[in-house]
């Protein structure tokens, strides 16, 4: 894949509890974008800190062509609740991220995604600009320098819009789905109700049935 342009698309946000869940797209244009982002030591976000992770997709941001697709966990409810099924949401936000980047660099003729169900998620979900390219789905795609820089934008994209929500809802909610998570979600029912939930949550996990036995 060095060498070749591409567009690399990742997500974050898909396994924790609150927050938004966000896909980045980079286009890497040639190897001297290759060579920028090897000299930043782009890899799996989640192998990085959440401040170089905000560095990292600032200094992106100024050098490459990037989109990011985010959707809040009002819209992400309403979505799970018509199409009841994750990796359709999923599929719809990295062929948006693809779109918004093949429709403004026409000559863009590849894109590289990390797999998380079957191919034709994506393939499907795409319109006619995105499916005259090239689409490669592959797991552990981070491998790949777009896609890294892509998890990155997306990563930061996440942090941001988690921070954001944790100022609405007047306290800390943490990453990811743990105890912590748990009582989180529990002070924020006691301070705003139950149905507050789902301004601030992906409401289908398991956290959200626990606290409604609670209630019971």
């Amino acid at each position: 894949m060095a060498g070749r342009g591409r567009i690399g698309t990742d997500e974050s946000g898909k396994g924790d509890y609150f927050g938004p869940l966000v896909v980045g797209g980079v286009y890497v244009r040639d190897g001297a974008d290759e060579d920028f982002l090897r000299g930043l030591e782009v890899r799996d976000s989640k192998r990085i800190s959440d401040r170089r992770v905000a560095f990292m997709a600032g200094e992106i941001a100024k050098r490459l062509p990037h989109s990011r697709v985010a959707i809040g966990p009002a819209r992400y409810n309403e979505l799970y609740d018509s199409l009841g099924n994750l990796n359709r949401i999923l599929a719809w936000a990295h062929a948006r991220a693809i779109e918004n980047l093949a429709g403004e660099w026409p000559e863009i003729s590849r894109a590289v995604t990390d797999k998380f169900g079957d191919d034709a998620y994506v393939a499907r979900a795409l319109m006619k600009r995105g499916r005259e390219l090239e689409l490669v789905q592959k797991v552990r795609a981070e491998e790949d320098v777009a896609v890294a820089a892509a998890s990155i934008v997306a990563r930061a994209g996440f942090l941001a819009g988690l921070e954001r929500l944790s100022k609405k809802a007047g306290l800390p909610l943490p990453k990811g789905a743990s105890a912590s998570v748990e009582e989180a979600a529990r002070r924020l029912v006691q301070k705003k109700g139950r149905d507050a939930l789902r301004e601030f949550a992906k409401v289908h996990f398991k956290t959200t049935s626990r606290l409604c036995l609670e209630g019971d």
